[in-house]
């Protein structure tokens, strides 16, 4: 089983994206670099991490993004 891990990104405009991974490094090269970042961080590059957490299966990432994701930004803000 490979661990995942949730991320937390702090883009170029102050807003806030949140995603999981196996590869954090990786993951965050591809966000800042290229076309297999996701979408809404390609035109708000550079991208940092501002916040991990590890997550011991897929299905618990999954769900733990979706939680943070209803969360408000004060709340996320509050997180991280």
């Amino acid at each position: 089983m490979t661990p995942y891990t949730l991320y937390i990104l702090k883009c170029n405009d102050d807003t806030l994206y949140t995603g999981i991974t196996t590869d954090l490094e990786k993951r965050l090269l591809e966000h800042n670099t290229s076309d297999k970042g996701a979408k809404y961080t390609r035109y708000r590059r550079p991208v940092i991490v501002v916040y991990q957490e590890p997550c011991s299966d897929k299905s618990m990432a999954l769900k733990r993004e979706h939680a943070i994701k209803k969360m408000s930004r004060q709340q996320k803000l509050a997180l991280i």
